[in-house]
């Protein structure tokens, strides 16, 4: 059996910067770089020499391809030890270059809710969505506490759980009118179908962030109700 033998570079690109740079790595570049890591993806650890000739295309081109590739760590390239000879280098996909393919996430989710619902009818749905919310308070509580001085203004409160918030994809800012009032606005549902599919959902953020807020907190607009974005307005501190 061939001997593999890791020969990366010894400096890596981190993960989150591999995430960074992967979109513009493989969308904002020729249609070879894709073709490249799609068939990887099937095929598995190849040769510049196989892949070139699979994709009808030049050995120095696709090897440039994959220089980049490497670079942004979404490809890693190994060392094929087969007897007597000049080892020969192969090329496979790493791990990071797994958010560039399809994924069913949401099919997934709905799927789930779908069998809760099942099992447990609608009140089961709640107590799950309401234990998420008990987790997802906690994890925002520890952000807040390692960003904030104790005693933060609800205003600073509010501008890191919007940070937060967009972290997590729902294009998320906080905005302080010139009357003082604040704002979240999320501009993008990142949960949107399993929004649409269960109240409790939707209830749920609300009241996470009435939580770690320490105030009131009122939706104005909704996305799953048909609005563009959901808006929720922060009142006075409730402690």
């Amino acid at each position: 059996m061939p001997e593999l033998q890791d020969s990366a570079p010894d400096s890596v690109t981190p993960p989150d910067l591999a995430a960074s740079v992967s979109a513009a790595t493989v969308h904002g570049a020729s249609t070879l770089r894709r073709e490249l890591l799609v068939r990887l993806r099937r095929n598995g650890p190849s040769s510049p020499d196989h892949l070139a000739t699979a994709l009808g295309a030049s050995r120095t081109g696709v090897l440039q391809q994959l220089r980049a590739l490497e670079a942004a760590n979404l490809v890693r390239r190994e060392t094929v030890r087969h007897g007597v000879g000049r080892p020969r280098h192969v090329y496979d996909v790493t791990e990071h270059a797994q958010d560039l393919f399809p994924a069913a996430y949401d099919g997934l989710a709905t799927g789930l809710l779908a069998a809760i619902r099942s099992v447990g009818g609608e009140g089961l749905v709640d107590e799950v969505f309401e234990a998420r919310r008990q987790m997802a308070t906690d994890r925002v509580r520890e952000r807040l506490a390692e960003r904030l001085p104790a005693g933060a203004s609800v205003v600073d409160r509010a501008r890191e759980l919007a940070v937060i918030q967009d972290e997590q994809g729902y294009l998320a800012e906080a905005v302080l009118a010139p009357d003082g009032v604040i704002r979240i606005v999320e501009h993008n549902c990142a949960i949107h179908h399993v929004a649409t599919g269960a109240e409790a959902a939707c209830r749920a953020e609300l009241e996470l962030f009435r939580e770690v807020l320490g105030a009131d907190v009122e939706r104005e607009t909704h996305i799953v109700g048909g609005d563009r974005c959901c808006t929720y307005r922060v009142g006075s501190p409730t402690d």
